[in-house]
């Protein structure tokens, strides 16, 4: 079954964009401090790795892999993440690089790019009419939300992403103007 040039242009992209993902956090890995950290990019580099290759095997052969839709089980509370501002620190570019990155910088960078590919996996599957591909492509952009989610929850917990807070009841207030039909 032959591709279409909207599939084997979108197919292309993503697999470019992992490959990138996939060599940035074998080098996070190597440089981040906090062991937790070192497990966690480790972990989502395998994953990157396996949906990966199964785009490649799939799109080589059209029969390595039937995707399943992937399943997370696990959804953090919502009283477990830390809301409002609490003196954040300044963010900037560095002034004098160095080849060393500290691990703030290492979690901003892993995070941004599980961000951008979800939103490049969910808008490539737009584009595929084979439903493996595009199955593929949802369980990626799945696999990554969940995974920046847990970036987010790993740099929350250490203040180094914090959720800022509308006053009062605003948000409420906005929200409850929406009626049901």
């Amino acid at each position: 079954m032959p591709f279409g040039a909207h599939e084997a242009l979108e197919v292309h992209e993503v697999l470019n964009e992992k490959v990138c993902m996939i060599d940035h956090f074998a080098q996070y890995e190597q440089q981040a401090g906090d062991p937790a950290l070192k497990d966690m990019i480790r972990r989502h580099r395998q994953a990157a790795l396996r949906h990966y290759n199964d785009l490649v095997s799939y799109s080589h052969d059209y029969a390595g892999v039937v995707p399943n839709e992937v399943q997370f089980s696990q959804v953090a509370s919502p009283n477990s993440i830390h809301y409002g501002l609490r003196n954040p620190n300044p963010v900037a570019p560095v002034a004098a690089p160095t080849a060393q990155l500290y691990d703030e910088q290492i979690c901003r960078a892993v995070l941004l790019s599980h961000k951008n590919s979800a939103k490049n996996n969910v808008a490539a599957s737009l584009e595929c009419a084979d439903p493996y591909i595009r199955q593929m492509l949802m369980n990626a952009a799945n696999s990554a939300n969940y995974h920046a989610y847990e970036v987010f929850e790993y740099m929350n917990r250490l203040g180094m992403y914090q959720v800022p807070t509308m006053q009062g009841h605003t948000a409420k207030t906005m929200l409850h103007s929406y009626q049901q039909y």
